[in-house]
């Protein structure tokens, strides 16, 4: 009995369990030894901080944005000041291409040999080759990653300065939309 008909089946329950194992947004947590995703800051010097949240492929910009602020607002008050405001805030996008080959190809032929295709160019022939055959699906996976240096102080905060945040407001009214670990 030929059991081939099996491989592609486990194949794609293994995948699919993987994915669902990683398939929740960042919690809202300190990115600590071994742990790539999650919130960090440094202190720069009495009233300065470097703040930083990491996202995985799951979370959103706006989710990665939102974490960002509300850290930034807990150092702030943990720090006994009222509003900080935001220097150099950006986020970045870290864009990678997963591709799932053609199960018909890679079962038969294994990840080596597929179809190959020749072309003429310069005077030589050249080889181009796909070793996992036509691609059943190609998709983009992207990765957030906010930061900002954040200058705190005490008192108002001031009114016309689109960069000044209320460390208070900010908790208050972010806090039970960002995500949580059941750890937190």
């Amino acid at each position: 009995m030929k059991l081939s008909f099996l491989r592609p089946a486990m194949l794609a329950t293994v995948a699919a369990l993987a994915l669902t194992a990683c398939a929740t947004a960042t919690p809202y947590g300190p990115a600590g030894p071994g742990m790539r995703y999650g919130y960090s800051e440094q202190r720069i010097d009495a009233d300065r901080y470097r703040v930083t949240f990491s996202g995985n492929s799951v979370t959103s910009r706006d989710q990665v944005e939102m974490a960002l602020l509300l850290r930034a607002a807990e150092v702030t008050v943990d720090n006994g000041y009222d509003w900080f405001s935001t220097v150099n805030r950006s986020t970045d996008r870290d864009t990678r291409l997963q591709r799932t080959p053609d199960p018909f190809y890679y079962d038969r032929y294994g990840p080596f040999w597929g179809p190959q295709w020749r072309y003429y160019r310069g005077g030589a022939w050249s080889l181009w080759s796909d070793p996992f055959g036509p691609d059943l699906d190609v998709r983009q996976i992207d990765r957030y990653e906010a930061s900002s240096e954040i200058v705190m102080s005490h008192g108002r905060k001031p009114a016309d300065d689109p960069d000044a945040f209320d460390a208070r407001e900010v908790i208050q009214n972010l806090g039970p939309r960002v995500p949580r670990s059941s750890q937190n």
